[in-house]
């Protein structure tokens, strides 16, 4: 397995992985909701800066897992950055999320980051038992911020300091 910048030629791959993840219903969008394309894809790699980037995890050619670096352009805020994260549900609980962190966090180091960000449906306990072995501490509770299957969910903040 690698794991690697993803590059334009991704785009197609990459998107049917993110409809995958979503399916799991435990993301922001439901499954099917968010209308990604290919075509659309690619114009956001190729227009992504040196504030952003992409990361993807690669087994026999083919995309397994991503990991989406998002900073803002406010001056006060550039030091820091928010995460989403996605594997694929046959490979899910087997390192590829871990090794997908290992790989954001050194480029966050080489990019002067300070703090790294996501957020997490409370639900999702093997996700935020990996952000902890992680390093990341929740920071507060998003109440009933999501309505998922006819319920209220809550979400944690979660952060890292690097």
């Amino acid at each position: 397995m690698t794991i690697r910048k993803a590059v334009q030629a991704d785009a197609e791959q990459l998107a049917a992985l993110m409809q995958h993840v979503e399916e799991s219903n435990l993301m922001l969008f439901e499954p099917g909701e968010r209308k990604i394309t290919s075509g659309q894809l690619q114009k956001g790699l190729l227009s992504m800066d040196e504030k952003s980037t992409v990361f993807v995890a690669e087994n026999q050619n083919e995309l397994i897992g991503y990991l989406v670096v998002i900073r803002e352009n406010i001056k006060r805020k550039q030091h820091s950055a928010y995460l989403v994260i996605g594997v694929h549900q046959d490979v899910r609980g087997s390192g590829i999320g871990t090794k997908l962190l290992f790989a954001m966090e050194k480029w966050a180091t080489a990019n002067a980051l300070r703090r790294i960000e996501l957020t997490v449906i409370a639900q999702n306990k093997k996700a935020i038992a990996l952000y902890e072995k992680m390093g990341f501490k929740i920071e507060g509770v998003k109440r009933d911020s999501l309505h998922i299957n006819s319920e209220f969910v809550n979400e944690y903040y979660m952060s890292k300091l690097i």
